[in-house]
């Protein structure tokens, strides 16, 4: 009877835990099982047992310690990779987490949650640059990002690629492409959500055809252009293909499209370790509401398209039925580095695309360069006009040095407009 019992614990649904009482066993309910998308991986390295780092050159795992080097596992699938339907069950299916133990990073300054390795000793936002930080456990209950764009670009290469930017252009301070008052730079990987669909457009409108006619006024024959408006219609079919669409809005919109040029054609399935070693940032606008904003992209794309079909560019009382079919989805991970940087106490945002190197972002104005140099492009026309003034009873001389002038100054006005704009651009980024 004892050797039953003996076989039947621990029962069902029940594991063994610790007992305060010597030789008594005690057994507790087991956890809830959270299926295999819950699994952890643990990043050790097989030689000397320390924590592995990410390797941006090719995908691998280097080993901070020994130096160990394990290769990439996964193949690249680029644009083959696999697309999900927008259904009930696909959802259903989806893994969630991250598939390895991570800590969060929750900014009490922005309100921004970023993934961390296990090992990290961050305490700085990498989206505001704010110390005031809280370290938690991170949640394992979003969906699982499918696909990876992997890094290519180092640490070292965001140096040499922002101290160029920030030295390009004669309007900002003296000194600014010192590398030493720019932050170091965090890998980041960021959510985007890429979108699939067929788009079938109808569309109806007045176009306008110009066209010149005689008409007969006050005993004498004369001409004049009129725009004749005609009902044209048509249809035009369109493929979207890999819509990128942001998944996170904590950071600037503007910029992260201005380094959006990902090619997608290097994605790889996703695994846990391409984390190691970089931040990530789980998604904060979801698949629901990115796909809004991506059929709003898509609708623009479909209008433009209906456009370029009508007879002229002279179009009235537009009207456009479009119909959605395959739509599809993927959630993949692209490579960003973010940095931030002090400059008269105020502070700045950079950003540098992992993949390719481009790079967008905030860079102060010294706007006492600028004005002088309005100064120097509107002073010869001003000087011309006044010496024209001057010079005005002699003869025709006068009225030749001040048409000069006065063209020279229309020439620098239409000059010093375009740099104040492009300066005020570049301030308020």
């Amino acid at each position: 009877m004892l050797s039953s019992m003996s076989e039947n614990f621990p029962p069902p649904g029940f594991i063994p835990t610790e007992s305060a009482i010597p030789d008594i066993e005690v057994f507790m309910p087991a956890p809830p099982d959270s299926g295999p998308h819950q699994e952890i991986v643990d990043f050790k390295c097989p030689q000397c047992g320390a924590t592995t780092a990410f390797s941006a050159a090719d995908g691998g795992l280097t080993c901070t310690h020994c130096s160990y080097y394990e290769a990439p596992k996964k193949p690249i699938v680029g644009r083959a990779a696999e697309q999900f339907e927008f259904t009930v069950e696909t959802m259903a299916r989806a893994a969630q987490g991250w598939g390895t133990a991570r800590k969060e990073l929750s900014c009490q300054n922005c309100g921004a949650t970023t993934s961390l390795p296990e090992d990290s000793l961050t305490v700085v936002c990498p989206f505001c640059g704010s110390n005031k930080v809280i370290q938690r456990q991170a949640a394992q209950d979003l969906l699982r990002p499918r696909f990876v764009l992997p890094f290519k670009i180092t640490e070292a290469d965001c140096a040499r690629i922002a101290r160029q930017w920030l030295g390009e252009s004669w309007m900002l301070p003296s000194g600014l492409s010192d590398i030493a008052t720019l932050g170091g730079f965090t890998g980041l990987y960021l959510p985007y959500w890429t979108f699939d669909a067929d788009l079938q457009a109808d569309w109806k409108a007045e176009v306008g055809h110009t066209k010149t006619e005689r008409y007969y006024n006050n005993g004498e024959w004369k001409t004049r252009t009129v725009v004749e408006w005609r009902w044209e219609s048509g249809r035009a079919n369109l493929h979207i293909d890999d819509l990128l669409t942001p998944g996170s809005a904590r950071l600037s919109q503007n910029l992260l499209h201005q380094i959006g040029n990902f090619d997608l054609s290097t994605l790889a399935p996703y695994e846990p370790a391409y984390l190691a070693g970089f931040q990530a940032k789980a998604y904060d606008i979801p698949l629901e509401a990115a796909w809004e904003v991506g059929r709003q992209t898509m609708r623009e794309q479909a209008r433009l398209a209906c456009l370029s079909q009508t007879s002229t560019p002279q179009v009235r009382n537009f009207n456009m039925n479009l119909d959605y079919a395959n739509e599809s989805w993927r959630y993949v991970l692209l490579p960003v580095y973010v940095a931030h940087y002090t400059y008269a106490g105020k502070t700045y945002q950079a950003l540098v695309n992992g993949q390719s190197g481009a790079i967008a972002g905030q860079r102060p104005v010294d706007w006492n360069k600028v004005w002088l140099a309005i100064a120097a492009i509107l002073s010869p026309g001003v000087l011309l006009g006044l010496l024209g003034l001057m010079t005005a009873p002699l003869a025709g001389i006068g009225m030749v040095i001040g048409g000069v002038g006065f063209t020279l100054l229309i020439i620098g006005v239409v000059i010093a407009i375009a740099v104040y704009l492009k300066a005020d651009r570049m301030d308020d980024l």
